[in-house]
């Protein structure tokens, strides 16, 4: 008898066996990167976090949060202040209003913060840092018109320096505390932005180009106040304080 002759199409190397080993390899491919990625552990949930954040039942609070809620503190510490040497020393009545804002806004966010502060557990500074100090005491020195000026352009670069870092804070922020503290510093230096322009004695070029030099990336948790020279603060009383007009502003119209 004639070997009966092989069947065509059956085995592995058929027709319907390459596309059902096509088939496979395809689908290998495409499950095993997500099954890889996923088993990488520091990959999935709270993992990504950076090791500086911790947990809080407000949500997750960084480092970058810890600092603006410091920064926050220190702003009102010299900002008061320099507010009521405005309304005291300044010669003209936009330079007076602008330091009874920055009275008004500071008073309101420092009871925001402590409040803040207290109910997240961490402690706040006491006392200006050094380059605030020596804000207050070029302001301490100077007199009249020049107290005026160097008021206005001392206040509005520091304002516009701690604006890009409220901006980050709000963007990024997982906290829903440090998230509203955001929006009422938003306000509050945008409002003090607005009247220590109204003034009349910001220097633009000047400041354009000191904002230039001093631009840094923003600080991460090794600028806090050292531990030394901060002291937990208990709540405070819920802020009622609704922030002013910005002096330039036009009155409000009386008509119906």
């Amino acid at each position: 008898m004639r070997p009966r002759p092989a069947v065509k199409g059956r085995g592995i190397f058929s027709g319907t066996g390459v596309i059902v080993m096509g088939l496979t390899a395809t689908l290998a491919a495409l499950v095993f990167p997500v099954w890889s990625y996923a088993d990488r552990s520091g990959t999935s949930g709270a993992n990504v976090l950076s090791a500086q954040t911790v947990t809080t039942q407000y949500g997750p609070l960084s480092a970058l949060d810890r600092d603006f809620v410091t920064r926050v503190r220190l702003a009102g510490l010299w900002e008061l202040p320099a507010g009521q040497q405005a309304e005291e020393k300044g010669t003209t009545a936009a330079v007076r209003t602008a330091g009874q804002h920055l009275i008004d806004g500071h008073t309101f966010l420092d009871e925001r913060v402590r409040d803040v502060a207290a109910k997240l557990g961490l402690p706040l500074p006491n006392q200006p840092n050094a380059q605030q100090q020596q804000w207050l005491a070029t302001l301490n020195a100077a007199q009249g018109v020049n107290f005026d000026r160097e008021f206005a352009n001392i206040l509005r670069l520091a304002h516009g320096k701690v604006f890009t870092v409220v901006a980050q804070v709000r963007a990024t922020t997982q906290n829903s505390l440090v998230r509203a503290l955001a929006d009422d510093a938003n306000t509050t230096v945008l409002d003090h932005i607005k009247v220590l322009e109204a003034t009349g004695y910001v220097d633009f070029s000047a400041l354009a180009r000191d904002m230039a030099a001093s631009s840094t990336p923003v600080p991460s948790s090794s600028t806090v106040a050292d531990p030394g020279q901060v002291v937990p603060l208990a709540p405070s009383v819920s802020p009622t304080y609704a922030l002013p007009p910005a002096a330039s502003s036009p009155p409000a119209s009386t008509q119906p």
